[in-house]
């Protein structure tokens, strides 16, 4: 085993007990349980079969993009243009298909070159200038949330994208980002096997790869990683891609769940998803967390959401309610964080 490998406290060997407790998803699984076990509780119709299919399908679109997000968290950054990035990616694939009457996988394709495109710029910004990432991205926010609402109305005509349902391609492609598949009776719908494989990826590369290594170090501390050789300003890009990455799949699923997009979608959602990684364990000021913490706390959070709804309360209440349990997971997270670094 090289020296290296021997500084790595990733491999150094521990109890399963000690691994455990170390884990920056714990205290969120805490927290799932508690919320779990409540609504079970509060909601009859919580435990069904059908009500938790949507429970998940609700969890996935937020995972998606917490996976990701939270890698980026982990590396140190923050990315305020993610949401209005999944509306974006949705847009050019839509106007590009039906402004070229190309086969909507050319569209596709395209929106995945120019989204990428988009999160590496945000990346080289951020390594060139020296800014926080809260004032390159919201830069980004707030020129996609005007070249999303110009350039529809300039296209279309209207604040939504023409059908492109009847194009050649659009089933094919509806079958990969939107279709529903039936396990033992009950509708799943895909999205949940694309949030299951973005944690498997982004778990094996933060556990296994070199790149993960480089990931906590550029979170941990920036200069001491660059003193040490770590590529940060490749890193930064890459994470940044990243998030772009996620944005392109969940803005396909928007685009082929309801073949037209309305262009003032998806302001908001950016916090939406930084919750879920840090109920999830991801800690503001980088350098810990985890791809599961984030599936957890987007797990947390599609309970939460759907449950109010399964419960019958009343909606005027719904960001109240929606609030107090995200607040109270937080809270069961932090204190079981506590405990068990005590128990180190």
């Amino acid at each position: 085993m090289s020296a290296a490998a021997t500084t790595d406290e990733r491999l150094l060997r521990t109890s399963p007990l000690r691994r455990l407790l170390g884990r920056p998803e714990l205290g969120s699984v805490v927290g799932a349980l508690a919320v779990f076990v409540f609504f079970a509780f509060a909601a009859d119709s919580f435990l069904r079969a059908a009500s938790l299919s949507t429970v998940l399908y609700a969890s996935s679109t937020i995972g998606i993009m917490a996976v990701p997000v939270a890698l980026l968290m982990i590396g140190g950054e923050f990315d305020l243009s993610a949401g209005v990035l999944v509306t974006s990616s949705a847009l050019i694939s839509s106007m590009f298909s039906y402004q070229m009457t190309a086969n909507v996988w050319v569209g596709v394709g395209v929106s995945l070159l120019v989204t990428l495109a988009i999160g590496a710029f945000n990346g080289f910004m951020l390594s060139r200038t020296g800014l926080p990432s809260f004032i390159i991205t919201l830069g980004t926010f707030l020129m996609l949330t005007g070249m999303n609402l110009g350039f529809t109305k300039l296209i279309s005509g209207t604040v939504s994208t023409k059908t492109i349902a009847d194009m050649e391609g659009f089933p094919s492609a509806r079958d990969v980002f939107a279709s529903t598949l039936t396990v033992g009776g009950v509708d799943f719908k895909i999205t949940i096997l694309w949030w299951i494989a973005l944690v498997a990826v982004a778990s094996w590369i933060l556990l296994r790869t070199r790149a993960g290594n480089w990931i906590f170090a550029v979170g941990g501390n920036q200069d001491a990683a660059r003193a040490v050789g770590v590529p940060v300003t490749a890193t930064k890009i890459g994470l940044y891609m990243g998030v772009a990455f996620g944005a392109w799949i969940a803005g396909q699923h928007l685009l082929f769940s309801y073949d037209v997009v309305q262009s003032g979608e998806g302001v908001g959602n950016e916090l939406i998803y930084i919750i879920a990684a840090v109920i999830g364990g991801c800690l503001i000021t980088g350098g810990y967390g985890s791809a599961v913490g984030s599936a957890v706390g987007a797990f947390i959070f599609g309970m939460t959401s759907k449950g109010i709804v399964f419960a019958e309360w009343n909606p005027d209440w719904f960001k109240f309610f929606l609030g107090a349990m995200l607040l109270l997971a937080t809270l069961l997270n932090a204190w079981v964080r506590k405990r068990a670094e005590a128990a180190k």
